[in-house]
């Protein structure tokens, strides 16, 4: 459902996940109010004030924690896959030469990069990787090993460098894409907000709008960081996601 959620485009995901659950948690002081009059619910209000405070302070601090959270690996996402790409170049320009084994790891980093930009991005967004760009990477491995065995020394222990540095970044990528946010912190949150939100039930104003409008407005923050963390939570799926241009750039200067 969360996945579902992330890939969708951003208006109608902020219509799901913010606008509906606002107005129906409007709802909520009406509901109560039909069954408990002003005058039982206006004595809960000196007592339960301060619990609520409290309550408000410890969900707060969990939301702002998984913002903070899923902000951070959406960025060390991106960090992965300029890591990739500048990998990548390195090794491009080391297995620089016309001799048979260098023209043979160009052309398998060029297909894995191809495999990548068009098979396994698009995959990712699903959280899968791609069983082509797992057999392209394979295949360089053997041209880059050879490779490894007719330059110098340090030219080799280099390539191999890069290739680990490749690889690592491309195992990073994908366990990102699979979700940052894991299921016990999402029960929190949404259990979290739920309890927030309807403890607000049980106060009372004279002005039942007004309330109605209060009640709305922490729903309404409330929604909006769970929507920032449903967009960020999944870094390779839906509007705001990682790009793929550094690799495709990579592949364009491959060209010329």
């Amino acid at each position: 459902m969360l996945l579902f959620l992330g890939s969708l485009p951003p208006l109608l995901g902020a219509f799901l996940t913010v606008l509906m659950p606002t107005a129906v948690a409007m709802l909520g002081p009406a509901l109560v109010r039909r069954r408990y009059t002003y005058s039982v619910l206006i004595k809960n209000n000196e007592v339960a004030g301060f619990k609520f405070a409290t309550l408000g302070v410890i969900y707060a601090v969990l939301l702002g924690f998984a913002i903070v959270s899923v902000w951070e690996k959406f960025s060390e996402a991106e960090l992965l896959v300029l890591r990739e790409a500048g990998a990548s170049a390195t090794l491009y320009r080391l297995s620089s030469g016309d001799d048979p084994e260098a023209v043979a790891t160009r052309t398998k980093l060029r297909a894995y990069l191809e495999s990548v930009v068009e098979d396994e991005w698009m995959l990712m967004a699903s959280e899968r990787d791609s069983r082509i760009s797992g057999a392209a990477m394979k295949a360089l491995y053997g041209a880059t090993l050879q490779l490894a065995d007719k330059r110098p020394l340090a030219v080799g222990v280099e390539l191999l460098k890069e290739l680990g540095e490749m690889t690592e970044a491309r195992r990073g990528r994908l366990y990102l894409a699979r979700g940052v946010v894991s299921p016990a912190l999402w029960s929190m949150l949404i259990c979290g907000a739920l309890v927030t939100i309807g403890f607000t039930y049980f106060f009372a104003m004279e002005n039942l709008r007004a309330q109605t409008a209060m009640t709305g407005a922490l729903a309404l923050i409330i929604f909006l960081g769970l929507f920032v963390i449903i967009s960020y939570d999944h870094p390779f799926t839906g509007a705001v996601s990682v790009e793929a241009s550094p690799i495709r750039s990579l592949v364009s200067d491959m060209d010329t």
